[in-house]
C-alpha cells in the first residue's frame, strides 16, 4: 500500500463526502437516468486523471501505479458501504432512493482509477 496515496484518499472521501452531505440533492437524480450516465461518465474520467496524476506526482514507477490507484480508491471502498447501508443517516438532505446511485458513483469512481493507473504512461488520459 502506499500511505501518501492512501491519504489522498482519505482526504478526498471526507471533504466529498461533508460536500455531499450539505449539497448532494442537487447532484444525485435517482429518476433521471440521462443525468447518471452523464455523472458517472465524467466521474470516470476525472477519477482516471486524478489517479495517473497523483502516481505521477507522487515519483512511483509505471509499475507502482495500479497499487498507487488502490491505495487512493480504498478509504471510499472501505467506508462508503457503510454510507450506502446508513444513507439516510449520513446524507439526511437526500432522498432514500439516492443510495442506489451513490453506490454505482463510488463504484464507477474507484473504477476510473484504477483504469487510469493501468493504461501505459505514454498514453494521454
Amino acid at each position: 500500500m502506499k500511505l501518501h496515496l492512501f491519504l489522498y484518499g482519505l482526504g478526498i472521501w471526507i471533504a466529498a463526502t461533508l460536500v455531499l452531505r450539505v449539497r448532494g440533492l442537487r447532484l444525485l437524480y435517482p429518476g433521471h437516468p440521462v443525468t447518471i450516465i452523464l455523472l458517472f461518465a465524467v466521474s470516470f474520467v476525472l477519477m482516471a486523471l486524478l489517479a495517473r496524476r497523483l502516481c505521477r506526482a507522487s515519483g512511483l514507477t509505471p509499475a507502482e501505479w495500479p497499487a498507487g490507484a488502490i491505495s487512493l480508491a480504498l478509504p471510499t471502498l472501505l467506508l462508503d458501504p457503510f454510507s450506502s447501508a446508513f444513507f439516510a443517516v449520513v446524507f439526511p438532505n437526500m432522498p432514500p432512493e439516492a443510495s442506489g446511485v451513490f453506490g454505482g458513483w463510488m463504484l464507477i469512481c474507484c473504477g476510473g482509477a484504477v483504469v487510469g493507473a493501468i493504461i501505459p504512461p505514454n498514453v494521454r488520459a
